[in-house]
């Protein structure tokens, strides 16, 4: 086997294959198993090789790194966490000793946003970034785009690796790629205007955004059912697009497809958990891209098909930074590819409802886990439901209580006091606990042109107070 492959530049299939390379997406389970334990093995000594992190972050490991023979050797790997990399550049600034290549052969300086604290800094060699646009071209091949579609990016074009992931797969794949990006005043206004004009047939993005720019384009005299022309929606960053509700939200407001995707920025190739164009929910794990474990929450050990538990990742095929069993802190179920419907042929696990959301996220009211995901899904099947809200958890002496500020929709044909019993009802039901339910007008909460904020925890303030 040849370690790292390089990428064949321009080669792509014939316009009529639904597969980008038919064996690799088609082949046996157990036949890619084999595949992945010799890309194991030579990514797991390629790092310790080069990496003075890795060197002494396996020091006390019960197996040799520079010789992993079997899945059950690799899985007594200590886990890769990101408060590991955080420490570790702050004591080596700025990439920390995670690097295997000199500093001047990186081509590409990414990061995380920090927003829950240190940023994270990746930097990636030119082979790395070539390798990353042929597997994300190859995922979107899977979702359908072709080269002659139009791609409008609609992600901010700042340290945040999706929109630049987007960019390098549609660019492979050789599409049509308008990168316009987000976040300035009166950019989505912009933005509809220019899709009006330019008609483009697919758009990245987050979910949150795809609802803002519709009820934008209805406020500025648009149908964006009938005057765009996307056949496609394909999105990472928040849980929305695997929520069956907001998932068919948007495929009415737009009339077109809508494909889950993502994992983390750390994981670029972060495509490589992708619906397709077959899968109506949820989405492959190209496992052979970027290997894929669940772990328990609890245990972090791992976990058989059916299970509910924490993706872990391992790149397979990284030179610059990889990263190896990196716990994700999401949280998701997976199904062998047998078990899900999807008529596309390909042979990878599959996650049926996507990422959830965090373990962080999960908010415990009562004794009752409740994700915001669940929220989210029964509100946007209402049908006055006015496009936003927010979920508030407060504690009143030794109580935790939940409280909902939802917008009903312009229009509505129900009162505010009666879509306040609606909304009661619709959550109980879901989650087993019944919220306080604050009704506001359409457009009072503040959109967002990124990943939507919707929850805000103040019991552990109240504790502090």
């Amino acid at each position: 086997m040849s370690w790292p492959t390089i990428p064949t530049a321009d080669a792509r299939p014939d316009l009529e294959s639904p597969y980008w390379d038919e064996h690799q997406e088609t082949r046996p389970p157990e036949e890619r198993r084999e595949a992945i334990l010799e890309k194991l093995t030579e990514q797991v000594r390629y790092a310790y090789d080069n990496s003075e992190f890795y060197r002494e972050f396996y020091a006390d490991v019960d197996v040799d790194p520079r010789n992993i023979t079997s899945f059950e050797e690799f899985e007594q790997l200590p886990i890769l966490r990101s408060d590991d990399i955080k420490q570790e550049q702050k004591e080596h600034p700025p990439f920390g000793r995670l690097l295997c290549i000199d500093e001047e052969d990186i081509t590409r300086i990414y990061g995380t946003s920090g927003t829950t604290g240190r940023p994270k800094v990746f930097g990636i060699g030119e082979d790395d970034w070539e390798r990353i646009g042929e597997w994300h071209a190859q995922i979107l091949w899977s979702v359908g785009l072709r080269p002659d579609d139009r791609v409008i990016i609609t992600s901010p074009f700042i340290q945040y690796l999706g929109s630049w992931g987007a960019l390098a797969g549609v660019d492979r794949l050789g599409c049509t790629t308008f990168p316009f990006g987000a976040g300035m005043e009166g950019q989505t206004e912009q933005a509809v205007e220019w899709i009006a004009d330019l008609q483009p047939d697919a758009l990245y993005g987050t979910p949150s955004y795809a609802l803002y720019l519709g009820e934008t384009a209805q406020e500025s005299g648009y149908d964006p059912a009938d005057d765009f022309s996307f056949d496609v929606m394909f999105f990472s960053g928040e849980p929305g697009a695997s929520v069956p509700s907001t998932r068919r939200q948007i495929e009415t407001m737009f009339d077109c497809e809508v494909i889950d995707q993502g994992s983390m920025a750390e994981m670029t190739p972060w495509m490589s958990n992708s619906g397709c164009e077959h899968l109506k929910n949820g989405m492959h794990i190209w496992n052979d891209i970027v290997y894929t474990e669940l772990l328990d929450v609890e245990t972090e050990t791992p976990l058989d098909y059916g299970a509910e538990g924490v993706p872990t990742y391992t790149h397979l095929e990284r030179t610059s930074q990889p990263m190896i069993r990196y716990w994700s802190g999401d949280i998701t179920r997976w199904e062998r590819h047998d078990v899900t419907d999807c008529d596309c042929g390909r042979t990878y696990p599959t996650l049926p409802k996507g990422i959830y959301g965090r373990a962080d996220d999960m908010l415990v009211i009562r004794g009752k886990n409740v994700f915001p995901s669940q929220i989210e899904d029964q509100l946007h099947a209402l049908d006055d439901f006015g496009d936003e809200f927010r979920v508030v958890v407060e504690r009143e002496g030794t109580l935790d209580t939940l409280r909902l500020i939802v917008e009903l929709a312009d229009g509505a044909q129900t009162t505010a006091d009666e879509f306040q019993d609606v909304v009661r009802t619709a959550i109980k039901s879901e989650i087993g606990v019944t919220p306080d339910v604050n009704v506001i007008q359409q457009g009072e909460l503040e959109r967002t042109q990124f990943k939507a904020d919707r929850v805000k925890d103040e019991r552990e303030l109240a504790v502090e107070i």
